[in-house]
């Protein structure tokens, strides 16, 4: 048994991540002095400005495009909210029809919902067994009115990357724009905008080590979007309101960082993720059942079913050992499916029993070997 362990240990980094320290330290004097606000005039006032230029900068490289590409935001929502809305809305006389996938975020399928009961018709590309587009069904749900396309970069649950750079290649022939949200992908895998081929692209900052309550939009130079909101001429006009600087200055920080460690980092939540797999396939055989594919998946990222076990009472049971999500809720003693797991056509029994873990660019060996003992035991115990 491993011992003097820290609990519980975190393995749900998909979920949000906590703030790097170096990210917090480049925020604080924008918290205790540097409280001027950034369309001022007067000294405090324009370090803020320039603040907010050089966290634009630092989320501009991490994608490769032009800082002036950037618009920031509160969170991915929002990011999508104005992407999607603000397509729609500014190419409703060229078409009203909106193609996306079956595994979008809500942030995503609620806003085409919405759009839906605005005169919008929405197409949803089903996805195979493993969670992934098929390029040649999204060619053909195009049609003349098709307005955007928006597929997700990678998925939140089970980590399926989808064929972005295919999709793209579609949308630029025919002249579609195309939406990803790479709320998942930022930092984890390579999201450069002109190889992937997208006119829009989400980040958000909780997924990457930056705090909760800021985002970005990548919006491609050229592209027309409708503003959702009206105000003074922050952030081109496209986001007015005066900035959250300090949370800005932490995206752009964590942006940062992530460039630098990007290869160390994508190593070291690939190893932890195959050795909790390696362990628990070593004392659990042919119960563990991986749900996605591990050869296209973010590099942090497990889904996996447990024969004849729970995954809510499983991720209850070991709650205050090791934290985990699982893509099931249970609600008065019925089990409800993830909307992800449902468009895979998983097994309900698999689904209902599907973890997911994921975990961080500082996640131990000594970690991963707890949560291995933590999970065998309770999965024997609860097979009894």
């Amino acid at each position: 048994m491993v011992q003097n362990m820290e609990k519980p240990i975190y393995l749900d980094y998909n979920a949000t991540t906590p703030v790097d320290h170096e990210v917090a330290k480049e925020m604080i004097p924008f918290i205790d002095s540097l409280y001027g606000n950034p369309s001022s005039s007067y000294s405090i006032g324009r370090s803020n400005k320039e603040a907010v230029e050089k966290a634009r900068s630092q989320v501009a490289e991490m994608i490769n495009c032009n800082p002036e590409e950037i618009v920031f935001t509160s969170c991915a929502t929002e990011s999508n909210n104005l992407a999607i809305k603000g397509i729609a809305w500014a190419n409703s006389d060229k078409g009203r029809h909106i193609i996306t996938s079956a595994i979008e975020h809500p942030a995503v399928t609620e806003v085409c919902k919405y759009l839906g009961s605005k005169g919008f018709e929405i197409t949803y590309i089903p996805v195979d067994q493993n969670g992934r587009v098929d390029p040649e069904k999204v060619k053909e749900a195009i049609r003349q009115d098709t307005a955007l396309i928006t597929i997700m970069h990678a998925n939140n649950e089970v980590g399926t990357i989808q064929p972005i750079r295919e999709i793209g290649a579609i949308a630029r022939h025919k002249n579609i724009a195309f939406h990803t949200d790479a709320s998942q992908s930022v930092g984890k895998i390579e999201t450069d905008v002109n190889k992937l081929g997208v006119d829009l692209l989400t980040i958000a900052g909780h997924k990457l080590y930056a705090p909760k309550g800021i985002g970005a939009l990548y919006i491609r130079k050229g592209t027309q979007i409708e503003n959702l909101m009206h105000g003074a001429g922050q952030e081109k006009g496209i986001r007015p309101g005066t900035e959250n600087v300090m949370h800005t200055i932490g995206l752009g920080k964590a942006c940062e960082v992530a460039l630098r460690d990007f290869k160390q980092n994508q190593h070291n939540m690939q190893l932890s993720r195959d050795r909790l797999l390696d362990g628990l396939v070593s004392h659990l055989g042919n119960k563990v059942h991986i749900t996605g594919n591990l050869a296209n998946c973010l590099p942090n990222t497990l889904s996996l079913a447990f024969d004849n076990i729970s995954a809510h009472a499983l991720a209850s049971f070991i709650s205050s050992d090791v934290l985990i999500s699982t893509g099931s809720a249970c609600h008065s003693g019925e089990t409800t499916i993830s909307s992800v797991l449902q468009a895979m056509d998983l097994d309900f029994r698999v689904a209902a029993s599907t973890v997911r873990i994921s975990t961080g660019k500082r996640t131990t060996e000594e970690e991963i070997d707890f949560a291995i003992e933590v999970l065998v035991k309770a999965i024997k115990e609860l097979s009894l």
